[in-house]
């Protein structure tokens, strides 16, 4: 079994499908992952996609020393905010005006908060009814007790991402026809039959990126950084670290652009990943 590194090592971990399973369960050798890393002196951030007032308290609860948030549009290290940018007002009048015109369900991020129209939040809810029907539901869709402020109340000068999706195909190839040259557009994973969905923010606005001026701000080099995650806003993080880790639940595209996989995010993922690098001890405890 791999030693304990006594070299500081710092991980990026995402949230859901990472972290999460399907928004409410975490494994119990994630905590413990988590924990003995940092008693150990290594650190550990969070990775994320959402916005910093989104993430669920039992995520938070587990202890961490800051968070990229918004795909990359924020991060902080432990309170004090090191990056931090905005969509300029026309730029978010550009994007809101595309989705209405395509008829797009659409919710707007800001630093802490998410805004949706009640159209939106309906649809999501009756995606979320379908998915666990059908028992298809991804572990990075929206989550069981999803919540959103109006649309109405959305600060249009503070917005720093914005997620769509639709029943119709091709929304995402004609967002980024329209909108490449000014905006980073991914997919998303939303299980829609024939549908699609994406998360945009600013051309140059990543994981990847903000985690550049994480560790410029602590004095860490690339190569002492390991990011795992399984989704599409993760390949920038994959680029940036040093290490690379996919989770065994990401799609094997993705999965290939990884350095490496681990296994899924309920079957010790981020454990094993931590154990392979020397952030952690070598036994898992019993799942409960």
């Amino acid at each position: 079994m791999p030693e304990r590194s006594s070299h500081r090592k710092i991980a990026f971990l995402d949230v859901d499908g990472t972290i999460l399973d399907h928004g409410r369960r975490i494994a119990p050798s994630t905590v413990q992952a988590v924990r003995e890393a940092r008693a150990a002196g290594h650190l550990v951030y969070l990775c994320t996609g959402r916005a910093a007032g989104h993430i669920p308290e039992a995520v938070l609860d587990i202890g961490f020393d800051g968070a990229v948030t918004n795909g990359g549009a924020f991060a902080v290290v432990g309170d004090e905010l090191v990056h931090g940018e905005t969509m300029p007002r026309l730029e978010v009048d550009a994007l809101i005006a595309h989705f209405e015109e395509h008829g797009l369900h659409y919710m707007l991020q800001s630093n802490r908060r998410v805004y949706a129209s009640a159209t939106t939040r309906a649809a999501i809810k009756q995606h979320l009814a379908n998915a666990h029907a059908e028992r298809a539901e991804p572990q990075t869709s929206p989550q069981a007790g999803f919540s959103a402020e109006p649309i109405e109340d959305a600060p249009l000068d503070e917005i720093a991402k914005a997620v769509f999706f639709t029943e119709e195909p091709g929304a995402v190839d004609r967002a980024k026809a329209e909108f490449g040259e000014r905006f980073h557009i991914v997919r998303g994973s939303m299980p829609l039959p024939g549908g699609s969905d994406g998360e945009i923010g600013l051309r140059g606005t990543t994981k990847g990126a903000a985690i550049e001026k994480v560790l410029e701000h602590l004095g860490l080099d690339r190569a002492d950084a390991i990011g795992i995650g399984d989704s599409w806003n993760d390949v920038e993080m994959f680029d940036v670290c040093g290490v690379g880790v996919a989770m065994g639940n990401a799609a094997p595209e993705l999965q290939r652009l990884a350095d490496e996989v681990t296994t899924t995010v309920l079957d010790d993922g981020i454990f094993n990943a931590f154990v392979r690098h020397g952030l952690d001890t070598a036994e898992a405890p019993a799942a409960r």
